[in-house]
């Protein structure tokens, strides 16, 4: 229903029996969030999200009090997204952006929503640059983001780390452009980073074997028989979600082929399933790191591995 109770029109979002111009000329933003709150409350959805959706519609912010009156092509903008979010498809996906860090990075179905255990161990990896940036005096610190997706974890490091070189890498295409993108966004940082089509450890440039001080990845970690929310099975790539081996694959062969990569002092991040943490972590040790330990997210779930190479 329209905010003088007629039904929104297809396409125009604008009560039908009314003329457009001056519809459009006389309802505000919180008008039209006020109907919003009650579409997505009424499908079970959380109301701060139609907040979300009219702050993109309309180019206002949280600080401003949405009483700018509503143009045809931001309505036109809303109700796209209302759809689309009503029909099931992630937030993330339907706002085409989504805050990572200190970055506001493009986000599609083409890659994983950044999530904020994937922020902590963004996190691990910049303390461990940082590391090696102190110890180095300030000079250059090798990173590679292996699996990089939209580049939150690599991108991240090269804006928050002024000494990081970052490689970001990934097998799929499709992702890396969705990378370039956000990269293009970076600034001067953009400078330090370089990305590269590949599996793994086999897109590095094979010169540069031992000379990584850091080798960090979100790899897919969930087990093929795991019962996932229909948001994140229905939209998110399941070839960045999914491995075999009770999705322990992946992170093996990153446990398996990281020392070969490392310069001595090196640093292995890892980010992994609650379940998972021990057994990569003993798998670590046993690949000849030191000084591995399990680090957890914001909600005190064990999340990610951290492993040392010798000096």
């Amino acid at each position: 229903m329209g905010v003088d109770g007629s039904d929104w029109s297809a396409g125009r979002g604008v009560p039908t029996g009314h003329d457009a111009d001056d519809l459009l000329g006389t309802i505000s933003w919180r008008e039209v969030l006020t109907e919003t709150v009650a579409r997505m409350e009424a499908a079970g959805l959380p109301r701060m999200e139609a907040r979300w959706m009219v702050e993109e519609a309309s180019g206002l912010d949280a600080a401003d009090d949405l009483a700018g009156l509503v143009t045809e092509r931001g309505m036109v903008r809303h109700d796209a997204m209302l759809a689309r979010r009503l029909a099931g498809e992630p937030l993330q996906y339907v706002l085409g952006r989504w805050a990572f860090r200190t970055l506001d990075l493009m986000v599609d179905k083409r890659v994983l929503i950044p999530r904020p255990e994937t922020e902590v161990v963004a996190g691990l990896a910049l303390l461990e640059a940082d590391r090696f940036s102190a110890a180095g005096g300030g000079g250059t610190v090798l990173v590679a983001d292996l699996g990089t997706g939209s580049g939150a974890i690599g991108l991240s490091i090269a804006a928050e780390c002024p000494a990081a070189h970052v490689w970001c890498t990934d097998s799929s295409a499709d992702a890396l452009a969705v990378a370039r993108a956000n990269c293009t966004g970076l600034g001067r940082p953009a400078g330090r980073v370089t990305i590269l089509e590949g599996s793994w450890f086999d897109a590095l440039p094979p010169d540069m074997s031992g000379a990584f001080n850091v080798v960090v990845s979100n790899p897919p970690y969930v087990d093929v028989a795991d019962d996932l929310p229909p948001e994140v099975v229905g939209w998110e790539p399941s070839e960045a979600l999914f491995a075999p081996g009770s999705g322990r694959a992946d992170l093996e062969s990153l446990v398996d082929g990281a020392m070969e990569w490392l310069a001595p002092g090196g640093a292995l991040v890892l980010e992994m399933a609650p379940d998972q943490t021990t057994a990569m972590a003993d798998r670590a040790r046993t690949a000849g790191f030191v000084e591995v330990c399990v680090h957890r997210d914001l909600a005190g779930r064990e999340r990610a591995v951290v492993a040392r190479v010798p000096t």
